[in-house]
């Protein structure tokens, strides 16, 4: 037995060792399964930043692409307004207020408010002036609870406030020797949620947290009104310690497209129209610029070669009521008509042409209405920023005339023995060549404020036209390096773009974004910050974001619901451009197979759309392969279809121009329709539609348009209902749809 035992243990003792010589490889097996995990694991990183990259991509391009289809949409509400009969006995229209604002005398009194009464039954934040911590508190409190202020209240604080910037400069000068420290926030974009946040996390503005807000307030997001209210109110109550610049989007016409005009009709539906105009003279009194401790300057955009801050301090700036509209008198010097021929005279004898122009586009108007603007402009200096707005093509952007270097004159040689310095003027669908003249003190001014607004800057040394956003410039390192040093400043705090951790250093560190809107795109795909500044001037940053769904996503989530909705939105622009996209494939396709290369479907979408996207990373998401490796381009529009089926006679042309401007068009019908009823009549569809495809450029019959009216009246009662017009023109993803179904499908298993 016990040679028996002793086996035993043997036998065990080997299936131990056995055991422990597989659980404990080797020291060279363990470094290679490292080796390979992490291989995996960077790759797998690696893709997603990829991923992550072109979609914040999309979003960028498409973001800028719609400010400069705003330009265009900007021209055409001057042109508008030169053409446009009254359709009302009652008076000038909402586009005529505020684009060529008459002084209001009710608007002018001090006690024009008291004349609105507030009744028993309204439950709203009750106020009263001046302001105490008791009433900010109560604004807080109400806007949370999803309260709206009375529009007395607004109407009398839009009214102090006004009276209270008149006092202040251009560039506010702020010291911290009287305080620890100093928060600097950037675009908050209506985002009420992040402007509590901030204010929970750092304390409300007061003496002791002084606070700058560096423009875009408003636009975008869905409380705007609740944010700017707020910020007007603390600037009221503190006004040592709270300083409001103006950002791009403090302006009027940016505001119709980007939502504060609609929302302010939606919310004050009795006295909209004097609150609009009381938020138009407010945003151009918002001082430009801020320095603190003469060391740094904060603005909401950036700069240029030209940007001269004592200049700048010494402008009027209340008479810049909209950056996009460029000084009539200097655009009526030109003469367009007769340049526009010297143009194609001198582009016949140069087949090169710039890509961009640093201005803007007047529209044609009548010898009468000339006559008439410009008696208005001698007898009202203030009318003079009610100019013509401008409006280019993709491929040219609204920026200021400017000297060396940011755009120089162009030479054309017309003979060997003449030449011309002349500037690319958009006029309609094309560039003109104007003489340039001397610039006089009003344009100076409204391009030193367009630069100051709409700036960006870029890795690349020097000063060019900002062509992919349509406004300002791009600002190289040196530029920057210049201004700060000619000022004795060492930093520049900017805003103006979303970044994707809510700041972003650049220029060797002299420049800072700083972007405090969480969110902005999609959820999940950027975080807001803000920034702390001390007596030390070391600026520190606190990043935040407002979500109670992206804390529980995994990264891999987040990027992929940012992606899904970005390719959403690229697929609707390919949508919107199909007509052209076709014809530039069928180039390429000359014999009707469907097909062709990736390499010139990669083309036709870059010189149609205009995007500075990485076509060829993007293919796998937007069309399908044939067999051979080929593209079968009409794959591009199969996920995506009309929300309602048109009428056969509808000109296919016709509709796909009412697709592509269904945004612009909202926002016209939007102010047709004085009354909100959602209803608007053929007679008024009719007019505005034809002026807007003259302005245009489309080629469109009457007949068409009579004939798209007709279809769109479904009960054939004279009136077209404008929510059923949108849901006509309105891309619907088949996916969403299949999605849609399924659902219901499930449901009614369910039950």
């Amino acid at each position: 037995m016990g040679c028996g035992t002793s086996v035993a243990i043997e036998t065990q003792v080997k299936k131990l060792e056995t055991d422990e010589a597989v659980k404990s490889p080797s020291p060279a097996l363990t470094i290679k399964a490292a080796v390979l995990i992490q291989r995996w694991y960077r790759r797998y990183m690696a893709r997603l930043e990829i991923r992550r990259r072109y979609t914040w991509n999309i979003f960028q391009s498409i973001e800028y692409a719609g400010e400069q289809d705003q330009l265009q949409l900007s021209s055409f509400f001057t042109y508008m307004l030169d053409n446009f009969t009254q359709l009302h006995g009652n008076g000038p229209d909402l586009i005529s207020q505020l684009l060529d604002p008459v002084i209001d005398p009710w608007l002018d009194r001090e006690t024009c408010y008291k004349t609105i009464s507030i009744p028993e039954s309204y439950t709203g934040p009750r106020i009263s002036f001046p302001l105490s911590v008791s009433d900010t508190n109560a604004l807080l409190s109400a806007f949370k609870e999803q309260q709206i202020l009375h529009a007395r209240y607004v109407l009398q604080l839009l009214y102090e406030t006004k009276k209270l910037l008149k006092q202040m400069p251009n560039v506010v000068h702020l010291s911290t020797s009287y305080t620890k420290e100093i928060t600097i926030c950037g675009d908050l974009h209506g985002r009420l949620d992040d402007l509590l946040l901030i204010f929970y996390k750092n304390g409300l503005p007061s003496a002791e947290t002084p606070y700058i807000f560096n423009g875009d307030f408003v636009d975008r997001g869905k409380k705007s009104i609740e944010v700017v209210i707020l910020l007007f109110a603390y600037l009221l109550l503190y006004p040592d310690h709270m300083h409001l610049n103006r950002g791009n989007h403090e302006d009027y016409i940016m505001n119709l497209r980007y939502g504060f005009t609609k929302e302010v009709m939606q919310k004050y539906k009795t006295h909209g129209r004097e609150i609009l105009q009381q938020f138009q003279d407010v945003f151009s009194l918002l001082p430009i610029a801020t320095v603190i401790d003469a060391k740094i300057l904060i603005v909401h955009g950036g700069v240029s070669d030209q940007t001269d801050l004592e200049f700048l301090s010494s402008i009027e700036r209340h008479k810049v009521k909209s950056a996009l509209r460029f000084p009539r008198r200097s655009l009526e010097q030109l003469d367009i008509g007769q340049s526009h021929r010297l143009g194609k005279r001198l582009r016949s004898t140069d087949g090169s042409r710039p890509s961009s122009s640093r201005s803007i586009f007047e529209s044609h108007r009548t010898p009468s209405l000339r006559k008439r603007r410009c008696r208005f402009s001698r007898q009202d200096s203030g009318a003079s920023t009610s100019s013509s707005s401008s409006s280019s093509s993709s491929c040219s952007s609204l920026c200021s005339p400017r000297t060396p270097s940011c755009i120089s004159p162009q030479t054309y040689p017309s003979s060997p023995s003449t030449s011309y310095n002349v500037l690319q003027v958009p006029f309609l669908d094309s560039l003109s060549s104007v003489p340039l003249p001397s610039p006089p003190q009003q344009e100076q001014e409204w391009k030193q404020i367009v630069d100051i607004l709409w700036s960006d800057p870029k890795t690349q040394e020097g000063c060019s036209p900002n062509t992919f956003r349509g406004g300002g410039c791009y600002f190289g390192p040196d530029i920057t390096h210049r201004l700060l040093h000619q000022h004795g400043l060492q930093l520049l705090i900017r805003s103006h773009e979303c970044k994707q951790e809510g700041y972003e250093l650049c220029h060797n560190g002299q420049v800072i974004t700083i972007f405090s809107a969480s969110n902005y795109y999609e959820e999940g795909s950027n975080r807001g910050a803000y920034i702390k500044l001390g007596k030390e001037l070391i600026p520190r940053f606190y990043q935040y974001q407002v979500s109670r769904t992206t804390r529980r996503l995994t990264l891999t989530q987040r990027v992929c619901a940012a992606e899904s909705s970005a390719l959403r939105a690229l697929k609707e622009k390919l949508f919107a451009h199909r007509s052209e996209l076709m014809t530039g494939f069928q180039q390429y396709d000359p014999n009707a197979t469907g097909c062709v290369s990736v390499g010139e479907w990669a083309k036709v979408l870059a010189s149609v759309l205009r995007l500075d996207l990485p076509w060829r990373t993007l293919r796998p998401h937007l069309v399908h392969l044939a067999p051979d490796g080929s593209v079968e381009y009409q794959s591009c529009f199969e996920d995506v279809g009309t929300g309602a089926p048109l009428s056969p006679q509808v000109a296919p042309n016709l509709a796909e121009t009412l697709f592509r401007y269904r945004t612009d068009i909202e926002i016209i019908f939007n102010i047709i329709d004085k009354d909100h009823s959602g209803l608007i009549s053929i007679e008024e569809f009719r007019h505005t539609w034809r002026l807007f495809s003259a302005h245009l450029g489309v080629a469109i019959d009457d007949r068409a348009i009579d004939e798209l009216a007709r279809s769109i009246d479904f009960n054939k009662d004279g009136s077209i209902d404008f929510t059923e017009f949108l849901e006509a023109f309105r891309v619907v993803h088949k996916l969403d749809i299949k999605d849609h179904l399924s659902e219901k499908m499930d449901k009614e298993r369910c039950a």
